[in-house]
């Protein structure tokens, strides 16, 4: 890995980058001596964790690194870091760097968490006089209180875990590298990290982040680069990688053409998202009203048709679902653009980002079309805990529209 030493907006830059790693199939010993002088190299095999990739990282951004396990996310993310060295290409970067990859990699079991601090934060390239000037804001930061001079052994995994990353994000960085750790402590600690990443984000600074959490993508980045067997598939902007990463995870081909559409009698044309006031939303507090307001056409008169919603999170599971019919709602007859309310009386998600999907469909018209993706909104916690989904009641809502 080397410096790049111009003035050029990118921070991070690989070029025709590969990392192979030499596999023994023969693990045990036993495998070893009955083997041995008979099958040779025939027992090790070459494994390609990163092929040929080559991308540039502009200096400021947040880029989501996804893929399914074994596609080369922490592969590729230390090598960035300069853990791992390439086997072929070459990578290169500027600024101060760091990973947290392995949280804990450098505590010592039997020193103090105060010891632990000086040396951690050493080994990650701060001066003991940064760590005096952050010691402080480090303890506060992890929530370990009185056992700051306790030897970590007797710590619990929490902890541990909370104290490594509180050390981690005071070194102040240029580049941030993230790989799964996010997922530490308890709800409130994860939220806490997730605003400090958010922090790190408005101060212009540079954050690579490998994550499972399609929803923590979705949230924190502007771009996001899909692997699949070490090679990107996709690169781009983050609602598109997240549906190419779906894509991956279903065994469908990523950028395939859609198929030709087809001209519905009834059609979803578009999905507002209103707050309780009426005014247009992308936001809304656990515990809030929500309305959807899905516009629907059609192309010729229409007497029984039904209108339903789905909400999913980033990767597709669905969280909250009803329709007109389920609802006992029947809805007037159809013959041109109107738009229905269906209004959530209160919203209980965790904190997080969510889409909305509409579909509609004729009854005496056999009939149906649908939009997937068609709003995207978020939750925010009022207590930082996430809870699991609740609707209180949902209402439906007719406005005849002209547009």
């Amino acid at each position: 890995m080397t410096d790049i030493f111009t003035s050029a907006p990118h921070i991070v830059r690989l070029n025709a980058v590969s990392k192979h790693f030499r596999v023994r199939q023969d693990n045990s010993l036993k495998d070893r001596i009955v083997h041995l002088g008979r099958l040779g190299k025939s027992f090790r095999r070459d494994f390609v964790a990163v092929d040929d990739i080559s991308l540039t990282i502009e200096a400021g951004t947040t880029v989501g690194l996804l893929g399914a396990n074994g596609s080369g996310k922490s592969t590729l993310l230390k090598l960035i870091g300069g853990i791992l060295s390439p086997s072929s290409g070459t990578v290169e970067t500027r600024g101060r760097m760091a990973a947290l990859l392995e949280l804990g990699a450098g505590f010592h079991p039997d020193l103090s968490g105060r010891e632990n601090v000086y040396l951690n934060a050493s080994i990650l390239g701060m001066t003991k006089e940064e760590i005096d000037r952050e010691f402080d804001a480090i303890v506060d930061f992890s929530g370990i209180g009185e056992f700051i001079d306790t030897a970590v052994k007797f710590y619990s995994s929490g902890m541990y875990v909370r104290l490594a990353f509180a050390v981690a994000i005071h070194t102040d960085p240029d580049v941030l590298l993230v790989d799964e750790v996010l997922a530490v402590g308890d709800e409130t600690f994860q939220r806490k990290c997730m605003d400090r990443i958010a922090e790190f984000r408005a101060q212009g600074r540079t954050i690579i982040l490998v994550s499972h959490s399609a929803q923590q993508v979705a949230e924190l980045c502007d771009r996001g680069i899909v692997l699949k067997d070490g090679a990107v598939v996709f690169d781009g902007e983050t609602r598109d990688a997240i549906g190419a990463l779906r894509d991956v995870l279903e065994g469908r081909r990523v950028g395939e053409a859609p198929p030709e559409q087809t001209v519905h009698p009834i059609q979803v044309k578009r999905v507002e998202l209103l707050a309780d006031d009426g005014t247009r939303t992308k936001t809304v507090r656990e515990g809030d009203p929500l309305t959807i307001r899905v516009h629907v056409d059609s192309m010729k008169p229409i007497e029984r048709w039904e209108l339903g919603f789905s909400i999913d999170t980033p990767l597709g599971h669905m969280v909250l679902a009803s329709n007109t019919e389920l609802l006992e709602h029947r809805l007037a007859p159809i013959s041109g653009p109107v738009s229905i309310d269906l209004r959530v009386g209160e919203v209980y998600l965790g904190a997080g980002q969510y889409y909305v999907n509409a579909n509609a469909a004729g009854v005496s018209e056999p009939s149906s079309h649908g939009l997937a993706q068609a709003a995207l909104f978020t939750v925010e916690s009022r207590t930082q805990v996430a809870v699991g989904t609740v609707a209180a009641s949902v209402t439906v809502g007719k406005r005849d529209v002209t547009d």
